[in-house]
Protein backbone atom coordinates (compact mmCIF):
# COMPACT_ATOMS: atom_id res chain seq x y z
CA UNK A 1 0.00 0.00 0.00
CA UNK A 2 1.49 2.94 -1.01
CA UNK A 3 3.54 1.40 -3.77
CA UNK A 4 4.33 4.17 -5.87
CA UNK A 5 6.79 5.38 -2.77
CA UNK A 6 10.47 6.56 -3.89
CA UNK A 7 11.39 3.56 -1.25
CA UNK A 8 9.62 0.66 -3.10
CA UNK A 9 13.09 -0.51 -4.90
CA UNK A 10 14.39 -1.08 -1.73
CA UNK A 11 11.45 -3.39 -0.49
CA UNK A 12 12.07 -4.83 -4.25
CA UNK A 13 16.10 -5.47 -3.93
CA UNK A 14 14.96 -6.83 0.10
CA UNK A 15 13.01 -9.60 -2.26
CA UNK A 16 15.42 -10.59 -4.52
CA UNK A 17 18.36 -10.59 -1.90
CA UNK A 18 16.39 -13.23 0.02
CA UNK A 19 14.87 -14.60 -2.09
CA UNK A 20 16.28 -18.39 -1.47
CA UNK A 21 14.97 -17.78 2.31
CA UNK A 22 12.09 -16.13 1.26
CA UNK A 23 10.18 -17.42 -2.23
CA UNK A 24 7.86 -14.67 -3.34
CA UNK A 25 6.02 -15.36 -6.19
CA UNK A 26 3.86 -11.95 -6.35
CA UNK A 27 4.21 -8.63 -5.40
CA UNK A 28 1.32 -6.22 -5.88
CA UNK A 29 1.99 -2.50 -5.57
CA UNK A 30 -1.66 -0.27 -5.21
CA UNK A 31 -1.42 3.10 -5.27
CA UNK A 32 -4.28 6.06 -5.47
CA UNK A 33 -5.19 7.74 -8.50
CA UNK A 34 -3.22 11.01 -7.02
CA UNK A 35 -0.39 8.50 -7.34
CA UNK A 36 -0.55 6.28 -10.40
CA UNK A 37 2.46 8.72 -12.14
CA UNK A 38 4.89 7.58 -9.42
CA UNK A 39 3.64 4.22 -9.68
CA UNK A 40 4.21 3.59 -13.15
CA UNK A 41 7.80 4.90 -13.06
CA UNK A 42 8.14 2.65 -10.07
CA UNK A 43 6.49 0.03 -10.76
CA UNK A 44 8.55 0.03 -14.19
CA UNK A 45 11.77 0.21 -11.88
CA UNK A 46 10.78 -3.06 -9.69
CA UNK A 47 10.09 -5.38 -12.79
CA UNK A 48 13.54 -4.49 -14.87
CA UNK A 49 15.07 -5.24 -10.70
CA UNK A 50 13.10 -8.83 -11.14
CA UNK A 51 14.05 -9.37 -14.79
CA UNK A 52 17.98 -8.23 -14.21
CA UNK A 53 18.02 -10.91 -11.06
CA UNK A 54 16.13 -13.56 -13.20
CA UNK A 55 13.66 -14.80 -10.55
CA UNK A 56 10.06 -15.51 -11.27
CA UNK A 57 8.46 -12.91 -9.20
CA UNK A 58 5.52 -11.14 -10.87
CA UNK A 59 5.11 -7.37 -9.99
CA UNK A 60 1.84 -6.12 -10.50
CA UNK A 61 0.65 -2.52 -10.66
CA UNK A 62 -2.82 -1.54 -9.96
CA UNK A 63 -5.25 1.81 -8.48
CA UNK A 64 -7.53 -1.39 -7.14
CA UNK A 65 -6.38 -2.14 -3.78
CA UNK A 66 -9.33 -5.42 -2.96
CA UNK A 67 -8.10 -7.09 -6.57
CA UNK A 68 -4.64 -6.83 -4.99
CA UNK A 69 -5.65 -7.89 -1.43
CA UNK A 70 -6.79 -11.53 -2.82
CA UNK A 71 -4.56 -14.38 -1.51
CA UNK A 72 -2.11 -11.99 0.32
CA UNK A 73 0.13 -13.06 3.27
CA UNK A 74 1.57 -9.73 3.79
CA UNK A 75 0.45 -6.21 3.62
CA UNK A 76 3.02 -3.67 3.74
CA UNK A 77 2.24 0.07 4.28
CA UNK A 78 4.13 3.24 3.52
CA UNK A 79 1.51 5.68 2.81
CA UNK A 80 1.50 9.85 3.34
CA UNK A 81 -2.12 10.68 3.32
CA UNK A 82 -2.59 14.22 2.01
CA UNK A 83 0.82 13.95 -0.08
CA UNK A 84 4.10 15.82 0.66
CA UNK A 85 1.91 19.19 0.60
CA UNK A 86 0.05 17.67 3.98
CA UNK A 87 4.15 17.62 5.40
CA UNK A 88 4.50 21.01 4.83
CA UNK A 89 1.68 21.90 6.72
CA UNK A 90 2.65 19.69 9.37
CA UNK A 91 6.10 21.50 9.52
CA UNK A 92 5.34 25.44 8.75
CA UNK A 93 1.86 25.80 10.56
CA UNK A 94 3.51 24.48 14.20
CA UNK A 95 6.45 27.18 13.29
CA UNK A 96 3.70 30.09 13.54
CA UNK A 97 2.92 29.52 17.06
CA UNK A 98 6.54 29.07 18.23
CA UNK A 99 6.36 25.07 18.67
CA UNK A 100 8.54 22.60 17.09
CA UNK A 101 7.38 21.24 13.46
CA UNK A 102 7.77 17.89 12.52
CA UNK A 103 6.09 15.09 10.78
CA UNK A 104 5.59 12.13 13.38
CA UNK A 105 5.96 13.81 16.83
CA UNK A 106 4.41 17.20 17.83
CA UNK A 107 1.27 19.07 16.49
CA UNK A 108 2.77 17.67 12.87
CA UNK A 109 2.92 13.95 14.02
CA UNK A 110 -0.75 14.64 15.31
CA UNK A 111 -2.50 15.96 11.81
CA UNK A 112 -0.52 13.12 10.10
CA UNK A 113 -2.00 10.70 12.84
CA UNK A 114 -5.67 12.03 12.10
CA UNK A 115 -5.54 11.45 8.64
CA UNK A 116 -3.58 8.28 8.51
CA UNK A 117 -5.28 6.48 10.74
CA UNK A 118 -8.81 6.35 9.32
CA UNK A 119 -7.39 5.20 5.94
CA UNK A 120 -5.38 2.37 7.76
CA UNK A 121 -8.67 1.02 9.20
CA UNK A 122 -10.49 1.52 6.03
CA UNK A 123 -7.75 -1.05 4.76
CA UNK A 124 -7.93 -3.26 7.38
CA UNK A 125 -11.69 -3.42 6.60
CA UNK A 126 -11.01 -5.12 3.41
CA UNK A 127 -8.27 -7.06 4.78
CA UNK A 128 -10.55 -8.55 7.19
CA UNK A 129 -13.06 -9.41 4.53
CA UNK A 130 -10.62 -10.88 1.80
CA UNK A 131 -7.19 -11.99 3.70
CA UNK A 132 -8.04 -11.97 7.68
CA UNK A 133 -5.20 -14.18 8.05
CA UNK A 134 -2.43 -11.72 6.50
CA UNK A 135 -0.34 -9.52 8.22
CA UNK A 136 -0.33 -6.36 7.91
CA UNK A 137 3.46 -4.87 8.57
CA UNK A 138 2.88 -0.64 9.25
CA UNK A 139 5.73 1.23 7.96
CA UNK A 140 3.48 4.61 7.91
CA UNK A 141 4.04 7.23 10.38
CA UNK A 142 3.73 7.87 13.31
CA UNK A 143 4.33 3.70 13.11
CA UNK A 144 3.40 3.25 16.32
CA UNK A 145 0.56 5.09 16.55
CA UNK A 146 -1.08 3.43 13.77
CA UNK A 147 -0.08 0.18 14.69
CA UNK A 148 -2.20 0.88 17.88
CA UNK A 149 -5.12 2.00 16.49
CA UNK A 150 -5.13 -1.13 14.29
CA UNK A 151 -5.05 -3.44 16.97
CA UNK A 152 -7.67 -1.98 18.80
CA UNK A 153 -9.86 -0.80 16.86
CA UNK A 154 -9.90 -3.77 13.93
CA UNK A 155 -9.25 -7.45 13.81
CA UNK A 156 -5.91 -7.78 11.47
CA UNK A 157 -2.66 -9.32 12.63
CA UNK A 158 -0.30 -5.85 12.68
CA UNK A 159 3.33 -5.08 13.62
CA UNK A 160 4.83 -1.85 13.61
CA UNK A 161 8.32 -1.02 12.21
CA UNK A 162 10.65 1.21 12.12
CA UNK A 163 13.91 1.95 10.26
CA UNK A 164 15.81 3.44 13.47
CA UNK A 165 16.82 0.11 15.19
CA UNK A 166 18.60 -0.77 11.79
CA UNK A 167 20.00 2.26 11.69
CA UNK A 168 21.57 1.85 15.20
CA UNK A 169 22.90 -1.37 13.89
CA UNK A 170 24.79 -0.24 11.47
CA UNK A 171 26.27 2.74 13.50
CA UNK A 172 27.34 -0.06 16.10
CA UNK A 173 28.75 -2.38 13.34
CA UNK A 174 31.03 0.44 11.94
CA UNK A 175 32.23 1.73 15.41
CA UNK A 176 33.22 -2.06 16.43
CA UNK A 177 33.97 -3.37 12.90
CA UNK A 178 32.02 -6.17 13.67
CA UNK A 179 28.80 -8.24 11.48
CA UNK A 180 25.43 -7.37 13.41
CA UNK A 181 24.98 -10.95 14.28
CA UNK A 182 27.98 -10.45 17.17
CA UNK A 183 25.73 -6.87 18.86
CA UNK A 184 22.90 -7.28 20.92
CA UNK A 185 21.26 -3.82 22.08
CA UNK A 186 18.05 -3.64 23.83
CA UNK A 187 15.70 -0.76 23.19
CA UNK A 188 13.08 0.83 25.40
CA UNK A 189 10.45 3.03 24.52
CA UNK A 190 7.92 4.20 21.72
CA UNK A 191 8.58 4.61 18.36
CA UNK A 192 10.68 7.53 17.62
CA UNK A 193 11.18 7.99 21.60
CA UNK A 194 13.53 5.13 22.38
CA UNK A 195 16.41 4.43 24.70
CA UNK A 196 19.28 1.57 23.97
CA UNK A 197 19.91 -0.05 26.97
CA UNK A 198 22.33 -2.34 26.74
CA UNK A 199 24.75 -2.44 24.00
CA UNK A 200 26.49 -5.75 24.08
CA UNK A 201 29.05 -6.71 21.35
CA UNK A 202 29.70 -10.74 22.18
CA UNK A 203 27.84 -10.66 24.94
CA UNK A 204 30.60 -7.78 26.29
CA UNK A 205 28.75 -4.96 27.90
CA UNK A 206 30.25 -1.80 26.04
CA UNK A 207 27.03 0.58 26.97
CA UNK A 208 28.79 2.46 30.24
CA UNK A 209 31.78 3.39 27.95
CA UNK A 210 29.76 4.83 25.20
CA UNK A 211 27.92 7.17 27.42
CA UNK A 212 28.49 10.55 26.44
CA UNK A 213 31.67 9.83 24.38
CA UNK A 214 30.16 9.40 20.97
CA UNK A 215 27.31 11.69 18.86
CA UNK A 216 25.25 8.83 18.54
CA UNK A 217 23.38 7.37 15.12
CA UNK A 218 21.56 10.21 13.36
CA UNK A 219 18.71 9.91 10.91
CA UNK A 220 19.16 12.27 7.31
CA UNK A 221 15.47 13.82 8.35
CA UNK A 222 17.17 15.14 12.00
CA UNK A 223 18.89 18.71 12.27
CA UNK A 224 22.18 17.39 13.97
CA UNK A 225 22.24 19.55 17.05
CA UNK A 226 24.94 17.55 19.82
CA UNK A 227 23.48 15.79 22.53
CA UNK A 228 25.05 17.16 26.49
CA UNK A 229 27.34 14.68 27.26
CA UNK A 230 27.02 14.86 31.27
CA UNK A 231 22.82 14.70 29.90
CA UNK A 232 23.92 11.39 28.21
CA UNK A 233 25.79 9.95 31.26
CA UNK A 234 23.07 11.16 33.82
CA UNK A 235 20.48 9.04 31.77
CA UNK A 236 22.35 6.00 31.80
CA UNK A 237 21.14 5.13 27.95
CA UNK A 238 21.53 6.06 24.45
CA UNK A 239 18.62 8.17 23.22
CA UNK A 240 16.89 8.18 19.78
CA UNK A 241 17.93 11.14 17.41
CA UNK A 242 14.00 12.08 18.00
CA UNK A 243 14.25 12.67 21.34
CA UNK A 244 16.85 15.60 20.46
CA UNK A 245 13.16 16.87 20.17
CA UNK A 246 12.34 17.00 23.19
CA UNK A 247 16.01 16.96 25.52
CA UNK A 248 16.91 20.44 22.67
CA UNK A 249 13.39 21.77 22.18
CA UNK A 250 15.13 25.24 22.38
CA UNK A 251 17.79 24.43 20.24
CA UNK A 252 16.12 22.47 17.86
CA UNK A 253 13.17 24.89 17.19
CA UNK A 254 15.49 27.65 16.13
CA UNK A 255 17.34 25.46 13.64
CA UNK A 256 14.49 24.66 12.37
CA UNK A 257 13.57 28.34 11.82
CA UNK A 258 16.84 29.11 10.33
CA UNK A 259 16.90 25.65 7.99
CA UNK A 260 12.97 26.73 7.06
CA UNK A 261 13.98 30.20 6.01
CA UNK A 262 17.12 29.06 4.14
CA UNK A 263 16.06 26.06 2.37
CA UNK A 264 12.70 25.31 3.04
CA UNK A 265 11.57 22.73 5.23
CA UNK A 266 12.11 18.76 5.25
CA UNK A 267 9.44 17.90 3.65
CA UNK A 268 10.44 20.74 0.74
CA UNK A 269 14.09 19.16 0.83
CA UNK A 270 12.82 15.62 0.56
CA UNK A 271 10.37 17.00 -2.39
CA UNK A 272 13.81 18.14 -4.24
CA UNK A 273 15.33 14.94 -3.65
CA UNK A 274 11.77 12.51 -4.81
CA UNK A 275 11.93 14.66 -8.11
CA UNK A 276 15.13 13.96 -8.51
CA UNK A 277 14.87 10.51 -7.41
CA UNK A 278 12.07 9.64 -10.14
CA UNK A 279 13.98 11.16 -12.80
CA UNK A 280 16.82 8.27 -12.11
CA UNK A 281 13.78 6.24 -11.72
CA UNK A 282 12.33 6.56 -15.59
CA UNK A 283 15.65 5.62 -17.23
CA UNK A 284 14.96 2.62 -18.60
CA UNK A 285 18.54 1.53 -18.66
CA UNK A 286 18.26 1.83 -14.82
CA UNK A 287 17.83 -1.76 -13.09
CA UNK A 288 18.89 -1.70 -9.08
CA UNK A 289 18.49 0.43 -6.56
CA UNK A 290 20.13 4.42 -7.10
CA UNK A 291 22.47 5.06 -3.96
CA UNK A 292 21.38 8.40 -3.74
CA UNK A 293 17.86 6.73 -2.04
CA UNK A 294 19.87 6.11 1.27
CA UNK A 295 19.51 10.23 1.24
CA UNK A 296 16.12 9.55 2.75
CA UNK A 297 15.57 9.40 6.29
CA UNK A 298 13.29 6.17 6.14
CA UNK A 299 16.19 4.68 4.02
CA UNK A 300 17.00 0.39 4.95
CA UNK A 301 13.12 0.44 6.08
CA UNK A 302 13.01 -2.55 3.28
CA UNK A 303 16.03 -4.15 5.47
CA UNK A 304 13.45 -4.40 8.40
CA UNK A 305 10.17 -5.21 6.32
CA UNK A 306 11.57 -7.99 4.75
CA UNK A 307 13.19 -9.35 7.56
CA UNK A 308 10.24 -9.58 9.44
CA UNK A 309 8.36 -11.61 6.60
CA UNK A 310 10.99 -14.14 6.28
CA UNK A 311 11.29 -14.21 10.03
CA UNK A 312 7.60 -14.95 10.46
CA UNK A 313 7.17 -17.21 7.33
CA UNK A 314 10.42 -19.48 8.65
CA UNK A 315 9.29 -19.28 12.40
CA UNK A 316 13.41 -18.22 12.35
CA UNK A 317 12.94 -17.20 16.37
CA UNK A 318 15.57 -14.38 15.64
CA UNK A 319 15.15 -11.16 17.81
CA UNK A 320 14.03 -7.37 16.31
CA UNK A 321 13.00 -4.36 17.30
CA UNK A 322 9.15 -3.72 16.70
CA UNK A 323 6.36 -2.10 18.08
CA UNK A 324 3.99 -4.29 19.77
CA UNK A 325 1.29 -5.08 22.87
CA UNK A 326 2.93 -3.78 25.83
CA UNK A 327 1.42 -6.32 27.61
CA UNK A 328 3.00 -6.89 30.87
CA UNK A 329 6.26 -5.43 29.35
CA UNK A 330 6.31 -1.54 31.21
CA UNK A 331 4.27 -1.58 33.92
CA UNK A 332 3.82 1.69 33.75
CA UNK A 333 1.84 1.78 30.79
CA UNK A 334 -1.62 0.19 29.70
CA UNK A 335 -1.39 -3.34 28.66
CA UNK A 336 -2.91 -2.00 25.20
CA UNK A 337 -0.56 0.28 24.37
CA UNK A 338 1.55 0.19 21.74
CA UNK A 339 5.36 -0.28 22.47
CA UNK A 340 8.81 -0.20 20.81
CA UNK A 341 10.60 -2.80 22.39
CA UNK A 342 13.06 -5.95 21.24
CA UNK A 343 10.82 -9.24 20.49
CA UNK A 344 11.37 -12.76 19.57
CA UNK A 345 9.74 -13.41 15.82
CA UNK A 346 7.94 -16.52 15.72
CA UNK A 347 5.27 -18.04 12.95
CA UNK A 348 2.68 -16.95 15.29
CA UNK A 349 4.05 -13.58 15.81
CA UNK A 350 6.17 -11.76 17.51
CA UNK A 351 6.55 -12.04 21.32
CA UNK A 352 8.15 -8.97 23.71
CA UNK A 353 11.06 -9.68 26.05
CA UNK A 354 11.36 -8.50 29.12
CA UNK A 355 13.29 -5.18 29.68
CA UNK A 356 16.62 -4.91 31.40
CA UNK A 357 16.31 -1.50 32.61
CA UNK A 358 14.11 1.37 32.19
CA UNK A 359 15.97 4.46 33.50
CA UNK A 360 13.81 6.32 36.25
CA UNK A 361 14.19 9.44 34.05
CA UNK A 362 12.57 8.08 31.02
CA UNK A 363 9.54 6.75 32.81
CA UNK A 364 7.92 9.80 33.21
CA UNK A 365 7.84 11.49 29.41
CA UNK A 366 7.02 7.55 28.04
CA UNK A 367 3.55 8.45 30.10
CA UNK A 368 3.24 11.09 28.86
CA UNK A 369 3.63 11.15 24.77
CA UNK A 370 1.91 7.74 25.66
CA UNK A 371 -1.10 9.50 27.13
CA UNK A 372 -1.17 12.15 24.06
CA UNK A 373 -0.74 9.28 21.59
CA UNK A 374 -3.70 7.30 22.84
CA UNK A 375 -5.80 10.68 23.02
CA UNK A 376 -5.09 11.21 19.56
CA UNK A 377 -5.52 7.86 18.59
CA UNK A 378 -9.19 8.11 19.48
CA UNK A 379 -9.59 11.31 17.86
CA UNK A 380 -8.30 10.00 14.98
CA UNK A 381 -11.30 7.24 15.20
CA UNK A 382 -14.01 9.29 16.61
CA UNK A 383 -13.58 12.11 14.44
CA UNK A 384 -13.55 14.73 18.32
CA UNK A 385 -12.01 18.13 18.22
CA UNK A 386 -12.23 17.91 22.29
CA UNK A 387 -10.42 14.54 22.21
CA UNK A 388 -7.28 16.37 19.68
CA UNK A 389 -7.06 19.67 21.78
CA UNK A 390 -6.74 17.51 25.08
CA UNK A 391 -4.52 15.46 23.33
CA UNK A 392 -2.40 18.53 21.75
CA UNK A 393 -2.82 20.53 25.13
CA UNK A 394 -1.04 16.97 26.62
CA UNK A 395 1.94 16.77 24.51
CA UNK A 396 5.56 17.49 25.75
CA UNK A 397 6.06 20.10 23.16
CA UNK A 398 3.07 22.31 22.89
CA UNK A 399 3.69 24.97 25.56
CA UNK A 400 0.22 26.03 26.64
CA UNK A 401 -3.38 25.39 25.54
CA UNK A 402 -3.99 28.85 24.90
CA UNK A 403 -1.30 28.09 21.62
CA UNK A 404 -2.51 24.78 21.30
CA UNK A 405 -6.06 25.30 20.41
CA UNK A 406 -5.79 27.84 17.53
CA UNK A 407 -3.25 26.03 16.52
CA UNK A 408 -5.77 23.12 15.81
CA UNK A 409 -8.09 25.15 14.08
CA UNK A 410 -5.92 26.39 11.65
CA UNK A 411 -4.44 22.79 11.14
CA UNK A 412 -7.48 21.63 11.13
CA UNK A 413 -8.96 23.88 8.66
CA UNK A 414 -6.13 23.46 6.17
CA UNK A 415 -6.49 19.42 6.00
CA UNK A 416 -10.30 19.70 5.96
CA UNK A 417 -10.24 18.03 3.25
CA UNK A 418 -8.59 14.87 4.71
CA UNK A 419 -10.38 14.77 7.77
CA UNK A 420 -14.07 14.19 7.05
CA UNK A 421 -14.86 12.83 10.38
CA UNK A 422 -14.01 16.08 11.95
CA UNK A 423 -16.21 18.33 9.56
CA UNK A 424 -19.39 15.84 9.04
Amino acid sequence: MGGGSSYTPELIEGFILNYKEFPVTEVWLVDIPEGKHKLDIVGKLAQRMVERANLPIAVHLTLDRREALKGADFVSTQMRVGLLQARIWDETIPLKYGVIGQETTGPGGMMKALRTIPALLDICKDMEEICPDAWMLNFTNPAGMVTEAINKHSKIRAIGLCNAPTGIYKWLMDLYDVPAEHIYAEFVGLNHLHWVTQVRIDGESKLEGMLGEHEGYTGKNVPQSSWNKDLIRALGAIPSYYLKYFYLQKEMLEDQIETSAREGTRAEVVKRLEDELFTLYQDPNLSEKPKQLEQRGGAYYSEAAVRLMKSLYNDTRDIQTLNVLNGNILDFLPPDACIEVNCVVTKQGPIPLPVSNVPLAVKGLIHAVKTYEQLAIEAAVHGDRSLALLALSHHPLVPSANIAEPMLDEMLAQNKHFLPRFFS
